[in-house]
């Protein structure tokens, strides 16, 4: 049912999130540190900015395959753009990325951090899941706890938006990668 609840919010909450960056101090993306960029769709019009100006050479996509079917490039074309993609689904609004997918996507920003190139992590509004993933590189990269993870995060993009059910994923994120040692 939140699946179907989700894929029927999708276009609604995407105007939205296209109104609020326009009409308040939102931003599309916000650089988290000189890896990640944090954000929400990438359009098909801002590739060159992503890729020239932020030195983006990874994708983490959070969406489901049907968010970013017309507005967004397919693997194929951000290959093209000389950009690796990462798709690790995640259901909008009420869905909680994975520990797997943290472990994936993390060490996939990792890899990225070695190399000097950037990572854009993003949902629909880069607000929950693709900032669940992002405090998850925070906490493995700078052992921190999930809430100075999350705390930095909302430094940087104040409008993010961790639920309890991330946050508890995170917490247990940071006990499988800190052995629940906080700094």
């Amino acid at each position: 049912m939140s699946g179907a609840l989700a894929r029927i919010l999708f276009y609604p909450t995407l105007a939205y999130n296209v109104l609020m960056e326009k009409i308040s101090s939102r931003r599309w993306f916000d650089r988290v540190d000189r890896t990640v960029v944090l954000g929400a769709l990438p359009f098909r019009s801002m590739t060159d900015t992503l890729v020239e100006r932020e030195n983006v050479r990874g994708v983490i996509t959070m969406n489901e395959e049907y968010e970013t079917k017309f507005f967004c490039n397919s693997s194929e074309e951000w290959r093209a753009a000389g950009v690796e993609q990462l798709r690790l689904s995640t259901v909008d609004m009420v869905g909680v990325p994975s520990l797997e997918h943290l472990h994936r996507g993390v060490d996939f920003a990792l890899g990225h951090r070695e190399k000097g190139t950037s990572v854009y992590i993003h949902c629909k509004a880069g607000r929950s899941r693709s900032a669940t993933l992002a405090a998850a590189y925070l906490i493995k990269l700078h052992r921190w706890s999930p809430e100075e993870a999350c705390r930095e995060l909302a430094s940087v993009r104040p409008h993010v938006l961790i639920r309890a059910a991330q946050l508890e994923m995170l917490r247990t994120f940071h006990q499988q990668v800190c052995g629940g040692l906080v700094p």
